[in-house]
């Protein structure tokens, strides 16, 4: 570890190769506590090279546990976290919707991070299990349309770090490798980032990786399309600004879109969206983020297109099946 501190003392970089021999040595207790928050905060004043977080990806994906779904054209959708805006469960809403829709998504996620419900919360709450058995990821996949991938099944490297980073108390590069550690690896995704810094770093990750991705952050802050203001969306194809009007949307409140005081609220927003009986700016927000999504995963339809696809999923009752059928078959 000397080397590598004394590289970045230096001013200089860590190749994609060294940082990911150190996360190899990190699971392998290979270093104490004291040098590996040295690194994470190094790192962190800098900013982490592109090469630097995919070598942290390269290593997590090594010690971790693949899942083979074959050949399916899959999206995963979700944000960075960190944002601390405490929004109720946006993506994961967002993500039946999609699977509504008639497309597939393998979810990747966790519980809460600056929020008070994160995507494994508010499933768990519904009843759902969570499982690293393959047969069945692939059942909820084939018959509800999304399978589900609660993070610390299959990303085993990342216990390793976890005692130094709540030490720490503040991010660090690896507070953005969570979306990118995707087991089943999909072929599409639709990322939020909460800065712009933040957009540049994984697009930039995404074009090395090779998928096909749409990366997305607000204005104002969001890790997701918050529609309180403008937001921006980099895809393979295009570079684009959007208005909620763009949509055919309403700006929103922050208000409107808050996850509560408890993780019973957030999850209250989400069944309210799936019901029918949310805001108007619940349900619009659901609706932008979804169709984001099916633009990544549908390169023929504009995001502006997929709004009505994922009216009509909602409106029918389609995304609300998809969560019952996904609870029943994960319970």
């Amino acid at each position: 570890m000397k080397q590598y501190l004394n590289q970045l003392i230096e001013g200089e970089t860590l190749s994609r190769e060294q940082t990911h021999d150190i996360l190899l040595g990190i699971t392998h207790d290979q270093y104490n506590d004291a040098q590996i928050a040295a690194l994470l905060m190094a790192l962190q004043s800098r900013g982490v090279t592109v090469d630097e977080l995919l070598g942290f990806r390269d290593g997590l994906l090594e010690t971790g546990k693949h899942i083979d779904l074959g050949d399916d054209n899959t999206l995963d959708i979700v944000g960075t976290g960190g944002d601390g805006k405490n929004t109720f469960n946006i993506s994961t809403c967002a993500a039946f919707v999609i699977a509504g829709a008639g497309y597939k998504v393998t979810k990747h996620g966790n519980g809460a991070s600056t929020s008070v419900s994160g995507a494994s919360t508010v499933l768990e709450a519904h009843g759902a299990k969570f499982t690293d058995n393959p047969d069945v990821l692939r059942r909820s996949l084939d018959e509800a349309g999304i399978c589900y991938f609660h993070a610390p099944l299959f990303a085993y490297g990342m216990k390793f770090v976890g005692p130094v980073r709540r030490a720490l108390s503040v991010p660090t590069c690896f507070n953005l490798l969570g979306p990118l550690v995707n087991p089943c690896r999909p072929k599409n995704s639709l990322h939020g980032t909460a800065t712009q810094a933040q957009q540049r770093l994984y697009v930039r990750a995404h074009q090395k990786i090779g998928d096909n991705y749409g990366v997305v952050t607000s204005y104002d802050g969001y890790d997701e399309i918050s529609l309180t203001s403008g937001f921006k969306l980099v895809t393979p194809n295009f570079e684009k600004v959007f208005t909620p009007k763009d949509l055919g949307l309403n700006y929103v409140e922050p208000k409107d879109i808050y996850g509560g005081q408890t993780a019973a609220d957030a999850c209250h927003i989400f069944d309210a969206v799936l019901e029918g009986t949310a805001t108007e700016a619940q349900k619009s927000v659901i609706l932008a983020n979804a169709a984001c999504g099916i633009s990544v995963i549908d390169r023929n339809l504009s995001v502006e297109e997929s709004i009505a696809l994922c009216r009509e999923s909602l409106e029918s009752g389609r995304a609300l099946a998809a969560l019952r059928r996904f609870v029943a078959i994960n319970s």
